[in-house]
């Protein structure tokens, strides 16, 4: 357990939890983190990191050579925030109406940002270090678009890897899965078209609304009936509108699908199964559908090595009582995937804080207006990223 490094971290935190205090005043929501890019940018320039902003939008890299090594490592933080009235009912908390950080992204740049300055002026590497900081994680696919831009080309990495911060897990725990460690995310909006008409007589009617039901009830069985029974799928419909009033047909209804999955082939199965029976149970009722699918983020998957390396720099940190090797799978979704199925890495998650930890409103899940990031983890995030990054680069 290196007590130093993490005395060290913990010595200099209050500086970036005032930091991301003050990130988290002014959230920012995907590709307008004009205030935060700016704030990094200028932080990583006062510790002498090569540094270039507009990646991708408003995503900022900042790159530190030290001696003739010749391995490249990535490190990247999100800096987004979600449009979610805050009710943390913190000191800090958000000043921008219907804004706020609900996810912990101020908190990950916090820690990418205290790892940095103390290893452009203690750090022990051999090496190119490149430090991502990222726009529009939340849906706006901010990784794809620093990609396209060029990021890898401009920034080549032998390694690249992510933390994000985890309620429900005690504070400062590392936890690490290798192989399929977040779902995918497809999404779908279906408009059924028939004929409107009176409700006493609805067989002067084609109703989109009988069939928009049958459809609910006939999806629940794409994953238990299509899906191998051991393999993770979900399929929920989160909005079914149609009609307003009780004695009127519509001649439209509309349903929205999300779809999660583990597994790259069974993410293809869901969208052909979703898809012929929709159309197929439409056309029993002789309406139309119209189908418009979209696909959001990719599984996410950790190469072995990596995470076997990552595992090791945690216990080493903090020892094996807090480290889980392999946890859970999760079925939220994360644009960090798209990187990882270009450069080989990992995606780690922090614990933000249990129903034992003092600080209550760290074991609020993400995405809940209660939420807020445990600032406990400044110092254990901050010196996880120095440790992982000397030993890469020793």
């Amino acid at each position: 357990m290196s007590t130093y490094l993490l005395d060290a971290l913990h010595a200099r935190a209050g500086e970036f939890i005032s930091l991301r205090r003050d990130i988290h005043r002014q959230p920012e929501l995907a590709f307008q983190e004009h205030r935060t890019a700016a704030l990094v940018a200028d932080k990583l320039r006062d510790w002498g990191y090569a540094v270039e902003v507009g990646i991708g939008g408003t995503g900022v890299v900042g790159k530190l050579v030290r001696g003739a090594g010749s391995q490249r490592l990535g490190l990247r933080a999100d800096m987004d925030a979600l449009p979610i009235t805050e009710a943390s009912g913190v000191e800090w908390a958000s000043q921008q109406p219907g804004l706020m950080h609900a996810c912990g992204h101020d908190g990950h740049t916090a820690m990418l940002l205290a790892a940095a300055r103390h290893l452009a002026e203690q750090g022990q590497f051999n090496g190119t270090l490149n430090l991502i900081f990222q726009p529009a994680e939340e849906g706006g696919g901010g990784a794809l678009r620093m990609m396209e831009d060029g990021l890898f080309e401009r920034y080549p990495c032998d390694a690249i890897f992510a933390m994000h911060n985890m309620p429900g897990i005690p504070q400062g725990r590392l936890v690490f899965r290798d192989g399929a460690a977040m779902a995918s995310s497809d999404y779908a909006t279906v408009q059924l078209t028939g004929v409107g008409g009176h409700g006493a007589m609805p067989h002067r009617a084609i109703d989109p609304v009988v069939a928009a039901a049958s459809i609910v009830m006939a999806l629940q069985t794409v994953v238990s009936r299509n899906v191998d029974p051991q393999q993770m799928a979900v399929v929920t419909v989160g909005a079914l509108q149609a009609g307003k009033a009780n004695n009127v047909i519509p001649a439209e209804a509309t349903l929205e699908i999300s779809v999660r999955s583990l597994d790259r082939g069974v993410r293809v199965l869901l969208e052909q199964r979703i898809k012929t029976l929709i159309s197929a149970q439409a056309e029993s009722f002789g309406v139309q559908a119209r189908i418009d699918w979209r696909q959001g983020y990719a599984v996410l998957v950790n190469a072995p090595a990596p995470t076997d390396f990552a595992r090791q720099v945690a216990v080493d940190l903090v020892g094996p009582d807090q480290v889980t090797l392999q946890g859970p799978a999760i079925t939220g979704s994360e644009d960090f995937a798209f990187m990882l199925e270009r450069v080989p890495g990992s995606y780690l998650l922090i614990g933000n804080g249990d129903e034992h930890d003092p600080q209550a409103t760290s074991a609020c899940m993400v995405h809940n207006p209660g939420y807020d990031f445990n600032d406990g983890n400044i110092a254990t995030g901050s010196a996880y990223w120095v440790a992982l990054a000397e030993r890469f680069l020793q």
